[in-house]
């Protein structure tokens, strides 16, 4: 057992320091730090410990040799030189996993075949039986990496992630892997916290992941401990008598560790299935008598009543969702987590892990600390807070509204009087187009100088200001005041006062983020768009309901929909769908995955005395519904969002990538002499060349921009009208 062999424990990108302190806690040598990895030395004792033990890893492999070759002839001859029959048996259930490529390997399912051959010949050479392969439930699986022109070649001790520490159930979505979660939780010092008696609250718990890896540190439970299979298991090398000695002891101290009280740990989600599956999964943990969740809106948060806790961390990874505008957040999300931590958690730590680090400046708390991690592919950031008065800054929104009520005669600034001139002059060169139209809702500025980054529209009589994300250059004062100017200046030239004026503050989306609620008002106005009516909401969503840039689209939906099938996918309130209906569209289907957008939808139709029987709304995945459609349509609406990450679907859709296959569906469902209409809003968008080569394809950008939106620059969205060859 004093025998050292040569590791690599692996880990997701970023935690490379945690974890060389977390093996070297646990006995192992350490050496070389590489992305997503470290080196070690250890007896098999202790790599057993990292097994069991270790919160932060997702493998463990025994590393058998490491030698020089890039070619497929190298691979199978360094592979079969070893002694494999000191590592499994001929009648061994092996898979192998293969990482990296060469000239000569040039993906991973090739490397993969050659290195497994080489094992066969191994033992078809001894005149022995073959290892069969078992990519499920393999006895050994063995690691192959090429990496700068090395080939290393292990054993995985670990089998399946460590991650998988076996206490979630099956089928249950989760934002964060367990040793990610783990890792934010070191960050935070929450191990210090728990050793003093402080408690934990997570506001938006999801799956409850934060809230059991948290009680298992706190209370000293292996992480490994539910876990019934392991890689080591099935290899010839496996000391039985050593891994029982460690189970043993792991299970002794779980023992003593329930029998004790432990600190408060409570979480808390808006979602009742949600709190189901994290109640599940901490009853699987063991851990129920410990960890308490509930049903609670983020605008419930408060300190718990029943006990004292002058020490805690609030920590919470806030959850992402269906659809992503171009610069549409998470804005009032943030800033009321950041108004709770303010008025119920003085003297506590805060801990925030986001996909947009900048939604953290607008919580009016400083994080003193940022750790750049990666959640899955998503690059994303823990922001650390102290919650004490001395980093509470100044709610802008109260900066920058103090004169609600009358409109404003106060003089202008010179960068106010500057804001209104551009203004005036905008309106007045919109007035006879939109006079001509009839048009009710339009943008009346967007961006045109530099120093105010805003987008101004006009609904009906009603004006909405959306503030774009400041240059990195801009300190937080000066665009505070540029805000204020804007404000002035609008209430000035629309005479409205600014406690009328409905003002978002947006941001260019980074990795996962979803549209929220904020201070509901209920105010829906009814608008007109050509023959149709509209609802618009200026103040409760991100979003108002109308994209004012797609107008020309719509319109021109309702020209052509007489006695045609309509499909309208990623139908957000389904305007586009009324447009066809008011045009005498035979029936419509509208599909999207939020259930607000499909209510308010159906209340857009019946405002225009459209029925539900012809006029459906249907509540599902568009990639996946348009896979299982049947039916044929005459006229389809394709305006995918650029990004979207929501929990109810498999997999993250990006709009660059995955167009061509949303077309190439979306055309099988298009009838023999039926119209397409593809549009993203996708800035540096490239149309597939597969698409243009198999179908006929319009492009139609310049044409669907109109007067409001026609600027010079790349174009605020794309457009092309697709038919059959």
């Amino acid at each position: 057992m004093s025998q050292t062999y040569p590791y690599i424990a692996t880990c997701p990108k970023g935690l490379e320091q945690l974890l060389a302190s977390e093996l070297a806690a646990l006995g192992a040598e350490v050496g070389r730090e590489s992305v997503g990895s470290i080196s070690f030395v250890a007896n098999v004792a202790t790599a057993y410990r990292i097994c069991l033990w270790s919160r932060l890893a997702n493998r463990v492999l025994l590393v058998l040799t490491e030698y020089r070759g890039e070619n497929a002839e190298a691979l199978y001859e360094g592979i079969k030189a070893l002694d494999w029959s000191t590592h499994l048996s001929a009648t061994s259930k092996i898979t192998i996993d293969f990482n990296g490529q060469s000239g000569d390997i040039r993906n991973t399912h090739f490397g993969a075949l050659k290195s497994k051959d080489a094992v066969v010949d191994y033992f078809l050479a001894k005149g022995s039986q073959r290892p069969s392969i078992d990519k499920d439930n393999p006895d050994v699986r063995i690691n192959v990496r090429l990496r700068k022109g090395y080939i290393t070649v292990a054993v995985d001790l670990s089998g399946e992630s460590l991650h998988r520490r076996a206490y979630r159930s099956s089928g249950a979505m989760a934002p964060l892997k367990e040793n990610l979660a783990a890792a934010l939780l070191q960050r935070a010092d929450w191990p210090g916290m728990a050793s003093r008696g402080g408690g934990l609250i997570d506001p938006m718990c999801g799956s409850g992941t934060l809230l059991i890896e948290a009680a298992m540190m706190a209370m000293q439970i292996a992480p490994g401990l539910l876990r019934n299979r392991w890689g080591f298991l099935g290899w010839r090398g496996h000391d039985q008598a050593a891994w029982d000695s460690l189970i043993e002891e792991a299970q002794s101290m779980r023992a003593k560790s329930m029998a004790r009280d432990w600190p408060e740990i409570r979480g808390y989600d808006a979602n009742g299935k949600v709190v189901a599956q994290a109640e599940e999964n901490i009853e699987n943990a063991g851990l129920g008598r410990f960890v308490k969740v509930s049903r609670r809106e983020l605008a419930q948060l408060a300190m718990p009543t029943h006990r004292t806790l002058r020490e805690g961390l609030l920590i919470t990874n806030p959850p992402y969702g269906e659809r992503l505008g171009e610069q549409a957040e998470l804005l009032h999300l943030y800033r009321h987590l950041g108004q709770a931590m303010k008025a119920h958690f003085v003297g506590w730590q805060g801990a925030i892990f986001t996909g947009n680090a900048d939604l953290g400046k607008r919580m009016g708390v400083r994080s003193y600390k940022q750790y750049q991690l990666m959640n899955g592919t998503i690059p994303a950031k823990l922001l650390l807070f102290n919650i004490n008065e001395d980093a509470f800054v100044v709610d802008r929104e109260a900066a920058v509204d103090k004169s609600k009520g009358a409109v404003s005669d106060a003089p202008l600034t010179a960068g106010g009087q500057m804001f209104a001139n551009r203004l005036r002059k905008n309106i007045k060169r919109l007035s006879k187009w939109k006079n001509k139209n009839d048009i009710e809702c339009y943008r009346v500025y967007d961006a045109d100088m530099p120093e105010y980054s805003v987008a101004v529209d006009c609904y009906g009589s009603a004006v909405h200001i959306a503030e774009y994300i400041a240059p990195a250059t801009i300190s937080e004062e000066d665009a505070e005041r540029r805000l204020r100017e804007v404000i002035e200046a609008v209430s000035q030239v629309f005479s409205v006062s600014a406690g009328n004026i409905a003002i978002k503050e947006r941001r260019r989306q980074r990795g996962k983020d979803q549209y929220q609620r904020q201070a509901p008002r209920n105010s829906f106005m009814e608008l007109h768009e050509g023959q149709a009516k509209v609802l618009v909401n200026l103040y409760d969503y991100l979003d108002t309901g109308l994209f004012l840039d797609h107008r020309p689209v719509r319109l021109d939906i309702a020209a052509r929909a007489r006695g045609k099938r309509f499909l309208n996918l990623f139908s957000y309130t389904g305007v586009a769908s009324v447009q066809a209906g008011v045009g005498g569209a035979r029936f419509t289907t509208s599909v999207d995955m939020s259930k607000t957008y499909l209510q308010w939808a159906r209340r857009n139709l019946s405002l225009n005395g459209l029925s539900e029987s012809r006029h459906r709304t249907e509540h599902a995945d568009c990639r996946k519904w348009l896979k299982e459609c049947e039916d044929q349509y005459d006229l389809i609406l394709l305006d995918p969002p650029t990004f979207s990450n929501s929990k109810r679907m498999d997999d993250v859709l990006d709009t660059q990538r995955d167009h061509a296959e949303l077309i190439n569906d979306a055309m099988r469902c298009l009838a023999p002499d039926g119209v397409l209409i593809f549009s993203t809003n996708k800035r540096d968008f490239v149309l597939d060349s597969g698409v243009l080569e198999n179908y006929k394809v319009e492009d139609k950008t310049r044409w669907s921009l109109d007067e409001d939106f026609s600027r010079g620059g790349k174009p605020i969205h794309y457009c092309w009208y697709l038919d059959h060859k």
